[in-house]
């Protein structure tokens, strides 16, 4: 499988939220269109509502892990262990990448934003954020956990990709 990573980079720094970007994404290797995906992720981005909390791209990681291997039983405790060992698995390697997977932490805020209102998508505002980068991340670690095979991983590994 070609890595989708750039894409995923693309489509935020086109103007869709964090959390969008990286679910829509990859949201079509699981069945789902992507008008749906982008519908689905949009309330997750800016940390949940803009309220910078668990980041969006975070959040886009547990919802694809959740289409992969969820659990539709409820009385099947394993499979509940299995998807929540998963998405801490994933969230652990991005805090590990990045320092943190709440999002006002990766942006340096000390409280939850006041507003509701998004800022506007300028050049300034990409080169102000570490959010391109951190879409990019969490693509990496959906790809290494949820859809290369081993040895897909090892030529991404050795070719730099």
């Amino acid at each position: 499988m070609e890595s989708r990573v750039e894409k995923a980079v693309k489509t935020f720094e086109s103007g869709f939220g964090c959390a969008q970007s990286v679910f829509s994404t990859y949201a079509d290797l699981f069945g789902m269109d992507r008008e749906t995906a982008l519908k689905l992720a949009s309330p997750m981005g800016g940390g949940m509502g803009r309220m910078r909390e668990v980041c969006g791209a975070v959040s886009a990681m547990a919802l694809l892990a959740g289409l992969k291997e969820g659990n539709t039983d409820p009385s099947n405790e394993e499979g509940k262990e299995r998807i929540y060992l998963l998405v801490r698995q994933m969230s652990d390697k991005f805090r590990e990448v990045n320092g943190s997977i709440i999002c006002r932490e990766l942006l340096g805020l000390l409280e939850r934003e006041k507003s509701a209102k998004p800022e506007k998508r300028t050049e300034e505002y990409y080169a102000s954020r570490p959010c391109s980068r951190l879409v990019a991340s969490a693509a990496r670690i959906i790809e290494e956990n949820l859809l290369f095979t081993d040895e897909e991983k090892c030529h991404t590994i050795t070719s730099g990709e």
